[in-house]
């Protein structure tokens, strides 16, 4: 099963809790240009609605970056929560290379 996501690149400068506030989720990218990785934002209702369908590890996930022009295959490598509320503190993504058919 394959989700569909689309991130914006994170403002330099920002502060996680006021992006937070604005229903905003901080999340990296790793991988997808070699050793460097990107600080991205997703909506809080597409973030909530991707963990309804995928799962940490195991759900490949597509991930459009209109900002950097990049569209490309990743895993959810990590989903940080607030330990009582559960609410979403932060996303990691890993990037991977397409399975060949």
């Amino acid at each position: 099963m394959s989700v569909t996501i689309e991130c914006q690149k994170r403002p330099e400068m920002s502060k996680s809790r006021a992006l937070r506030s604005e229903g905003l989720i901080p999340a990296n990218l790793y991988g997808h240009d070699g050793a460097n990785s990107v600080h991205l934002v997703v909506k809080r209702k597409e973030a909530e609605s991707l963990l309804r369908h995928a799962a940490a590890n195991k759900t490949i996930v597509e991930v459009n970056i209109p900002d950097l022009s990049w569209q490309g295959t990743t895993v959810i490598r990590e989903v940080q929560t607030h330990p009582w509320k559960g609410t979403i503190y932060h996303l990691s993504f890993f990037a991977v290379d397409k399975p060949e058919d």
